[in-house]
């Protein structure tokens, strides 16, 4: 039995509805406003004061012209006679990068190091957030719930393309991060090297400009788009994971939940705005636990649909303005970022709900049903072995200037905490986990 099948088993149920039924609809509805309610109501406080976070006028046209000419006559690559001096440092930064890509704890760290060394790379602050996210999906498919809804091999799968998403942005995006780091050190652009390590040609004007100019904003947004560009070619269109993973029932059986979830844990957010809390708390009425209400800030975007690049780029360029638009925000997730290690399991940013450690009869849910109580979250080298990522395709996905309609604007969310609402999420994948398996213990009891 599927996820699907849970849903339409739910629906059947509903099509006569009961009185008690009406008054629990009532109330869910009830309840779902006062957390949009609590959510704006935060959000606007937050946003307060506001930084200005724009794209430099003119940005696109000047791509267009930096990039038509040599779109029009065909890239090319990258030069196999380097001297010794450059072979070297190529060598030594595509051995870093391998170390670091080892899998998902390891990308982390080695991001938000580079952030640390230089804070004007934006996007490796937004990737480190990006990324740890990465490691949460993964222990999920190994946590208290997924297991219950999914088979191992579809576990195993779906595992596969989250780890091959993020080792291949990894593998793209570091070796020009450590260029610019090059560059910064010897004081003179590197980013010639660029090739040599199978990066789009659509970047190195970007990182020209940044070297002179300094404009993190287009550099950030050239960025996302380049690294979304890297996942729709190499994953997205895979018929490897295009016919197994993205269209199978299982991937899509998870959309009803909301899971594509982007959370950022804010932690000086829980000191400072402890006033901001309580009259928000009170605001929601009963909305979440105690626990959920207490200690916890998360800011964030739900996106909506993984297969839509366009959609990817946009979500990505909203996290982007979130994050370096709002002060608050900003400083909130480098307080957690800085002090908080990252190991894969939601217990890191909530440990009110959340526990690595796998104890069956303190499991949420478990024992008849109790709710009190933590539930697992594993940490990565606990859920998942390590696994390489070997070769990919070769090949720019350059081939016409249609992404530049990405650099038109940059829009921070107006609505971006997030707290009740990924505690919904999560009830929500209980009580899926919940009916399935009580839908399977009532029909493995019927006579055959």
């Amino acid at each position: 039995m599927t996820i699907e099948d849970t849903t339409g088993a739910f629906r059947k149920k509903s099509e006569q509805p009961t009185a008690p039924a009406w008054t629990d609809v009532t109330g869910g509805l009830v309840k779902g406003m006062a957390i949009k309610g609590a959510a704006l109501l935060e959000s606007v406080r937050l946003a307060r004061p506001r930084m200005s976070l724009r794209l430099p006028k003119g940005i696109a046209a000047w791509a267009e012209s930096e990039l038509g000419e040599g779109l029009h006559r065909g890239w090319r690559g990258a030069s196999s006679h380097l001297d010794a001096s450059n072979a070297s440092l190529v060598a030594c930064i595509r051995e870093e990068t391998e170390a670091h890509n080892r899998n998902n704890v390891t990308r982390t760290a080695a991001y938000m190091a580079m952030y640390k060394a230089y804070p004007e790379l934006h996007w490796a602050l937004l990737a480190h957030v990006v990324s740890r996210n990465g490691g949460w999906n993964m222990t999920d498919l190994q946590g208290a719930w997924l297991p219950k809804l999914l088979t191992h091999r579809d576990r195993a799968t779906l595992f596969g393309m989250l780890e091959s998403c993020n080792a291949l942005i990894f593998r793209d995006a570091y070796p020009q991060l450590r260029l610019y780091g090059e560059s910064r050190r010897t004081g003179r652009s590197r980013f010639s090297l660029l090739p040599a390590f199978g990066v789009s040609a659509f970047m190195r004007p970007f990182w020209e400009r940044f070297w002179i100019e300094r404009d993190a904003a287009a550099l950030t947004v050239a960025l996302i788009v380049n690294e979304q560009q890297v996942i729709e070619r190499r994953v997205v269109q895979d018929p490897a994971y295009k016919d197994t993973v993205l269209g199978s029932t299982a991937f899509k059986g998870m959309r009803p939940l909301q899971l594509q979830q982007v959370i950022v844990p804010l932690g000086d957010v829980r000191v400072a705005e402890t006033g901001l809390r309580n009259s928000i708390a009170r605001h929601a009425g009963e909305v979440g636990s105690e626990e959920e209400r207490a200690d916890t800030v998360l800011a964030g975007r739900v996106l909506e649909s993984f297969t839509n690049v366009d959609e990817r780029i946009a979500f990505g360029k909203s996290l982007y303005a979130m994050l370096f638009a709002y002060p608050k925000v900003l400083g909130g997730a480098l307080a957690y970022a800085e002090t908080v290690s990252h190991t894969g399991s939601r217990a890191d940013y909530w440990p009110e709900r959340f526990t690595a450690q796998n104890d069956p009869v303190g499991l949420a849910g478990e024992s008849g049903g109790e709710t009190g109580r933590a539930w697992y979250s594993p940490k990565l080298e606990d859920a998942w072995p390590d696994r390489p990522l070997g070769s990919v395709c070769d090949g720019d996905w350059l081939v016409d200037l249609h992404v530049l309609k990405h650099f038109r604007s940059l829009r921070a969310p107006i609505v971006f905490v997030m707290t009740h609402e990924h505690a919904f999420g999560q009830r929500k994948l209980q009580a899926a986990s919940l009916a399935l398996e009580s839908l399977k213990q009532r029909a493995s009891r019927s006579p055959t």
